[in-house]
């Protein structure tokens, strides 16, 4: 099932153009006398940002135009409100208000049906610790054994020396991803890297969340206590994470945003204190292009042929779903699907979990790993935090969300793909994947489809000898239509409304396959900051991020969202309540 919404936009050229499309009527709950029948119409649930020193003066324009407030949103600078529409230009034109954006409800359709929630069940008081936290995660994985280990330099497994590229929606330096060199702000290419209090920062919450499950680490964990069940690690607390942010609080990205990022990842790997030998990538079009030429399926498997490990989130659209996203369908990269633990400790009632999507016999799920109620860590003010308080653990001000989703699965298995990078630096990704699909422990409950070859066993999969394998599916060509790989979801131009469509970029360019397939091949499609003929950010690092560049080109906002746009649903797990 689709969902959609069309909000207005804020106009082009401020910061608010990027983040016109927040969509939180539909949890605010915000009541008062804008909710009464009015001559100046029925209320609209709107987003009021405002400048500087703005906030008490934007709220009492909405109180004195009648409407009511709702719920902060302080990490852009705003709030949810609801107000006439007679009352929009009034509070628009107010002192200390920057901008009034429209919104509607949205649907993020979750694993527990189409509510707009992120999994907290049993979230707080008496929640289970051992199956979701990612102590229990990696004991069940058998990670704990794995940390016990050395590799051949006497240097403890933890993922040690290798960098994880995350393209997601930026990563929050909260306690536990904020120790030195744990994250690495590479360009960020999203809507929202034109406001400098926004750029490389989580504004949705998604990618703090899997950040600390791939190799989040508390402060005051020494090397060999990895596994202390008070303390939060992550699957690979040794990897660094490089932050390359695509999506706005919103969500809003496109198809030419991931695939800039791809091709980014792929060219500067090898940069120095880089070493970036996985790619975490939770996002998923419905495009119904043949994977050998989808342009995104041929980006992630240009960067498994260089030698990076790309594990991508197969979707939540559950069994009825017999196509996994793209790039997931492409054969050649790690395919992930969820795994259920079913409220016990053991494995032996484990299924696939119901929102995973099946896919077919020719494609589907390689292995599954954890992925319902995932404990990791918060991302304060964003979206998801603002609009899901149930979805805490413990204290309400307290560093931890519960989600659900492929995204939360594929997180973990990055985070065993660097486990074995460093005890193999030589393996090949082909070889990576043997390793654990040949592996992975089996199922007897569930789908044997979507379930693959079972489910993740990092232990097994590091006491194995490296297989001698190479994978034998055709090449991609990458000759199919931009426009195909968006699948059903587009971004729009923040004041006309008009629809990003066909065979140009976020900023208007061309996309000419024959050329940037070849570019892509060769890691040639980036010169400097300059991407497919524009400059996209800055051409080199400053300091311990790459450098930003303010855009001359035309920006985009959200317009359509839908369901199945992200392997994680609009990169909010499949579910957050």
């Amino acid at each position: 099932m689709l969902s959609s919404f069309s909000p207005r936009f804020a106009a082009p050229g401020t910061a608010t153009a990027v983040l016109s499309a927040l969509g939180v009527a539909a949890t605010l709950g915000v009541a008062g006398p804008a909710d009464a029948a009015s001559p100046d119409g029925p209320p609209i649930d709107v987003i009021v940002r405002y400048d500087a020193g703005g906030q008490s003066a934007a709220r009492e324009a909405v109180a004195l135009a009648g409407g009511t407030v709702g719920e902060s949103l302080d990490v852009i600078g705003g709030f949810a409100a609801r107000l006439s529409d007679a009352a929009l230009d009034r509070v628009r034109t107010a002192a200390g208000v920057t901008a009034v954006t429209a919104d509607a409800p949205v649907r993020m359709t979750s694993a527990g049906g189409d509510d707009d929630s992120w999994d907290g069940e049993g979230a707080g008081a008496g929640a289970p610790t051992q199956l979701t936290t990612t102590y229990g995660i990696t004991r069940a994985a058998g990670v704990h054994s794995v940390w016990a280990r050395s590799d051949a330099t006497g240097r403890k497994i933890t993922g040690a020396g290798v960098g994880v590229a995350l393209i997601d929606s930026g990563v929050a330096p909260v306690a536990g991803l904020d120790g030195p060199g744990k994250v690495v702000n590479g360009p960020d290419l999203s809507f929202e890297s034109q406001a400098e209090n926004l750029r490389h920062l989580d504004t949705f919450g998604h990618g703090t969340h899997l950040a600390g499950i791939i190799a989040g680490r508390d402060a005051d964990v020494p090397t060999g206590a990895e596994a202390d069940p008070t303390k939060f690690v992550g699957v690979a607390p040794g990897a660094h994470i490089v932050n390359i942010k695509v999506a706005a609080a919103d969500g809003a990205t496109d198809v030419s945003q991931v695939i800039a990022a791809i091709d980014w990842v792929v060219q500067h790997r090898n940069d120095p204190g880089m070493n970036i030998r996985v790619l975490n990538l939770s996002f998923g079009t419905d495009s119904v292009q043949d994977a050998a030429l989808d342009p995104l399926s041929f980006a992630v498997e240009v960067a498994w042929r260089k030698g990076i490990v790309v594990v991508v989130a197969v979707g939540n659209d559950g069994a009825e779903r017999t196509r996994v996203s793209m790039p997931a369908a492409n054969p050649h990269i790690i395919a992930v699907g969820a795994a259920d633990p079913a409220g016990t400790t053991g494995r032996g009632d484990d299924t696939v979990a119901d929102f995973s999507t099946r896919g077919d016999a020719a494609r589907h799920a390689d292995f599954v790993a954890a992925g319902r109620s995932v404990v990791s860590l918060r991302a304060p003010g964003s979206y998801v935090d603002a609009h899901h308080p149930e979805a805490r653990v413990g204290d309400p001000a307290g560093r931890f969300l519960r989600g659900s989703g492929t995204s939360q699965s594929a997180a973990v298995v990055s985070g065993a793909a660097a486990l074995l990078v460093q005890q193999r630096p030589t393996a090949t990704p082909d070889q990576v994947k043997r390793l654990l699909m040949g592996n992975a422990q089996s199922m007897p409950q569930g789908d044997h489809i979507g379930r693959g070859t079972g489910q993740l066993d990092v232990s097994a999969a590091a006491g194995a000898s490296t297989p001698n394998h190479r994978q034998s599916h055709p090449a991609a060509t990458g000759l199919g239509t931009l426009e195909g790989a968006r699948g059903s979801a587009h971004v729009a131009d923040s004041e006309s409304g008009v629809e990003l469509t066909g065979e140009q970029d976020i900023f208007g360019q061309t996309w000419t396959p024959s050329t940037w397939t070849q570019e892509a091949q060769a890691g040639t499609t980036w010169q400097g900051g300059t991407w497919n003929g524009t400059a996209w950010t800055g051409d080199g690092w400053t300091g311990s991020s790459w450098a930003a560049r303010t855009w001359s080109a035309r920006t985009w906002s959200a317009r359509t969202w839908s369901a199945r746009t992200w392997s994680a649903r609009t990169w909010s797990g499949s579910g957050w309540s």
